[in-house]
């Protein structure tokens, strides 16, 4: 039975090509994204391991932090520690994000999600017996007004050594112009990943980033030869004052990769799902290959019975046959998945997130997965129509057709209906936070949902292409009949078809109301609390000079300006932003509306809080508000509850004293600016911020366009991972209909016999295959809706209160689907019309 399995096989190569795309673009796709996520943990591990010392001494708490803060150690500690046993040198270094490299053409250079860092030149040498960053030209800056460049920014910038530099920071001395006098690499191999880095001598790093301060960020104490990182971290803490804190490079690193880690995990996440969602599509087109195949073996199967194979033995042939392509499929499919994750690399390059200089990771899981993946999902599949094989009995298989019986369509419409509802009930506990982990519960809703759909399609999809067979005989006569009895005549084929695009095209729909209500939603509220005339904000989300808000107030026609600027406390999942602005925009006609207390009583040290987050802490006027902030533990006290505003981006509100006495950084992160309305004051204000390219001055419409901008960024990357989904359906709709031809060549020759044409012939092909590809659109289309609206209107809480259904849009899908089914029918058709007519009507 093994070898009768292997014979059919490879006698079936044709028929089952389209079969192994599905499984190889599945694979591919997972695959991609393990060798993706696999490359990005390893370049994150080598770069923080590759850029610690022996041993870190720091703020105490400051672990895991991935920005920065003003917190600080003094600079007299490095002496402190200079005697320590075990330890070769003590260096301190200075950090900080927000130092952008302005190219020649006035643009910045990265800045797009890895960090623009700043600080010293140290040559220290890294922990974990790795080759950090070292010159490779030129030479360490030595003095005010010189600076040195990490080699990719100064390549992608056009800068050479002698020349000026254009820098922008968030200090006050907002614009830099120093003379370059080294780059840096990584001379064994390595990167910053995308981040961009310019270092200075120490006392102007302390002058620019630390205010002055003679302090370190945190300071690297070296081992001698034969001292471990342990014992040195011990000597050394003997010598720390109060406050300070010494670990190992080991754990610093560590501590600095998870955190990294932690904040891109979504991406895997993210690409799994779309994987995830291309194997359950291209699950539909093996399960119809085989049944397909199953059907047009039945007297083959008989044969084999009735030589003496039992069921099991005809079953497990069947099954053989599914191992065989999935094992070739995933093989295939590791190799693509390979070339998918340097795609994957190079789309992210495009936002920052440079991985050229680290080596593809393909390890023992991703091999594994590949052939899990790709045989599971293939044999479970198949099993099916293998398990059918077993219910066919000799006799009945040697007729010509085998009909499913209709027994088993009422059962798939009562096993549909039982799926649809409990998808219902878990869609709606996981929208209404109802369960733990609300989002598995979503996605498994969905999937639900779109399985029970697919089994109960057969049934509930008979008016649709009964409709659809009138239609036809009307419009397209003879040939219109055909088609309809065609789809008619086994609508478990056409429906299993269908069901493929059903699932990408509802997926698609859904995020385009998702999409279109954001929008309508960021636009209503925009234009119902735009505070002021302008809106001055960085384009990457760093803070910058306060300067700036000094500056702008000081032009003709600017009535005030509204300083916010944003914290995030704590870490991890559970860190919360804090807001700070100065009492006095109150004052000066910043509206709040006030629930409880009064905003005038904001002062240093306390705190108003947006009204549905004090409800859920359970605060109010007099309570203590307690947060972790960069120093540690506060109480602040709550003088003020308001209602939603959403020019307050975070729920809790202090003041700018507050958080610069807990250690952030004395810098801004918005700018509202109320003006007399003279035209002029825009330009004025532009020109404040003209050698500022990562600062913008906006207007309320433009404001809005930003908003809405990575919305439709986020939208158009889902549809084109989607398109994975949709490329996978029309091969499903391709294969259906050549194995279709295939399974009715003496039937064709018949037609062609009593005098249909080849061009009548063609048509009747496309004419089914529109059926198909409208009716996957048309469940496609309405589940979207459902699915969208039931989304959007969960998230009302959240501030997306308008539910906006781009009709445009949707008829665009189904526009879009006709031309799908048009161009799906070319191949099988034009096969059909080519057949011999006496060598057709002479097939078995």
């Amino acid at each position: 039975m093994f070898r009768t399995a292997l014979k059919s096989l490879l006698g079936r190569k044709v028929r089952l090509l389209m079969s192994t795309f599905a499984i190889v673009l599945g694979v591919a796709f997972v695959v991609g994204t393990l060798v993706f996520s696999d490359t990005l943990s390893r370049s994150f591990t080598a770069l923080m391991a590759s850029t610690v010392g022996d041993v870190v001494v720091r703020p105490a708490g400051s672990s895991g932090d991935t920005e920065p803060t003003a917190r600080t150690v003094d600079a007299s500690l490095v002496d402190r520690l200079e005697g320590v046993e075990g330890a070769a040198r003590v260096d301190g270094n200075v950090t900080a994000f927000g130092v952008f490299v302005i190219d020649e053409d006035n643009k910045v250079v990265g800045g797009q999600g890895p960090p623009a860092i700043g600080g010293n030149w140290n040559d220290a040498p890294a922990g974990h017996d790795l080759e950090g960053l070292a010159i490779i030209g030129g030479r360490a800056p030595e003095k005010a007004g010189e600076v040195l460049l990490d080699s990719s920014t100064a390549g992608e910038a056009g800068y050479t050594i002698g020349e000026e530099v254009h820098l922008v920071s968030s200090g006050d001395q907002a614009v830099l112009r120093p003379t370059l006098v080294g780059i840096a690499g990584f001379p064994e191999g390595g990167s910053l990943n995308g981040a961009t880095f310019a270092a200075f001598d120490t006392r102007t790093a302390q002058r620019l980033l630390l205010d002055g301060k003679d302090a370190f960020t945190d300071i690297w104490v070296t081992a001698e030869p034969g001292t471990s990182q342990g014992e040195l971290a011990d000597a050394v803490a003997q010598r720390l004052p109060d406050g300070v804190e010494a670990v190992t490079g080991d754990e610093a690193a560590d501590e600095a990769a998870s955190a990294i880690q932690e904040a891109v995990g979504f991406l895997t996440t993210f690409l799994l799902i779309f994987a995830g969602i291309s194997l359950v599509v291209g699950g539909f087109l093996i399960v119809n290959t085989f049944s397909i195949l199953v059907a047009q073996r039945s007297r083959e199967l008989a044969l084999l019975r009735a030589l003496g194979a039992s069921k099991r033995q005809v079953t497990r042939s069947v099954l053989v046959e599914a191992f065989v392509l999935g094992a070739i499929g995933s093989t295939i499919g590791l190799g693509l998945g390979i070339l998918l994750a340097m795609g994957i690399r190079t789309l992210f390059g495009q936002f920052g997130l440079d991985l050229s200089g680290q080596s593809l990771i393909i390890g023992p899981r991703t091999v594994l997965a590949a052939y899990a993946v790709g045989i599971i999902v293939t044999m479970a599949a198949a099993w099916l129509p293998a398990h059918r094989t077993g219910r066919i009995a000799p006799i009945q298989a040697m007729r010509d057709d085998v009909a499913m019986p209709e027994a088993s369509l009422h059962r798939r419409l009562v096993i549909g209906v039982a799926m649809i509802l409990a998808g219902g009930g878990a869609l709606a506990a996981g929208l209404m936070d109802a369960v733990p982990r609300p989002g598995w519960f979503v996605g498994g809703g969905i999937l639900f949902i779109l399985l029970g759909v697919a089994a109960a399609s057969p049934v509930i999809s008979h008016p649709f292409l009964a409709g659809a067979a009138w239609v036809y005989a009307r419009m397209f006569g003879t040939v219109g009949r055909l088609a309809g009895q065609n789809s008619l005549r086994n609508p478990r084929r056409t429906t299993a078809t269908s069901s493929a695009l059903m699932i990408g095209l509802s997926l698609a729909c859904t995020m385009a109301i998702v999409g279109a209500s954001a929008k309508a939603s960021v636009d209503e509220t925009i234009e119902k609390n735009f505070v002021g005339d302008y809106v001055v904000s960085s384009l990457f989300g760093q803070p910058f000079s306060p300067q700036i808000a000094r500056d702008m107030a000081k032009v003709d026609g600017v009535d005030h300006v509204w300083a916010q600027r944003f914290a995030i406390t704590g870490s991890g999942p559970d860190g919360q932003g804090v807001a700070a602005l100065d009492p006095a925009a109150f004052e000066q006609g910043l509206d709040l509306d006030m629930v409880a207390g009064d905003s005038a009583d904001l002062r240093d040290g306390t705190v108003i809080l947006d009204e549905e987050y004090a409800d859920e802490e359970g605060l109010s006027v007099g309570d203590t508000y307690d947060v972790d902030l960069a120093d540690g533990p506060r109480g602040l006290e709550v003088v003020g509850v308001y209602a939603e505003n959403p020019i307050l981006i975070f729920p809790a509100v202090t003041t700018p004293q507050t958080l610069i006495d807990a250690g952030y950084r004395d810098a801004d992160n918005f700018l509202i600016v109320d003006t007399t309305g003279s035209s002029a004051v825009q330009a004025d204000l532009e020109a404040l911020v003209a050698e500022l390219p990562i600062v913008t001055v906006k207007d309320q419409q433009e404001f809005a366009e930003e908003q809405r901008g990575p919305i439709d960024q986020l939208v158009l990357m889902i549809f084109a991972l989607l398109g994975l989904a949709l490329l996978i359906a029309v091969l499903g709709i391709v294969n259906t209909l050549a194995l279709s031809i295939i399974e009715r060549t003496r039937e064709v020759g018949l037609l062609r016999a009593i005098g249909v044409s080849r061009p009548q012939l063609r048509r009747m092909v496309t004419l089914e295959s529109v059926v198909i590809a409208v009716l996957g659109a048309v469940l496609g289309v309405v589940m979207g809706i459902g699915f969208g609206v039931a989304l959007m209107h969960s998230l009302r809480d959240e501030g997306l209160e308008v539910i906006d259904v781009p009709v445009g849009q949707l008829v665009m899908f189904l526009v879009v689907s006709l031309v799908i089914g048009v161009l799906a029918a070319l191949l099988p058709a034009r096969r059909a019309a080519r057949l011999d007519v006496l060598g057709a009507i002479s097939t078995e």
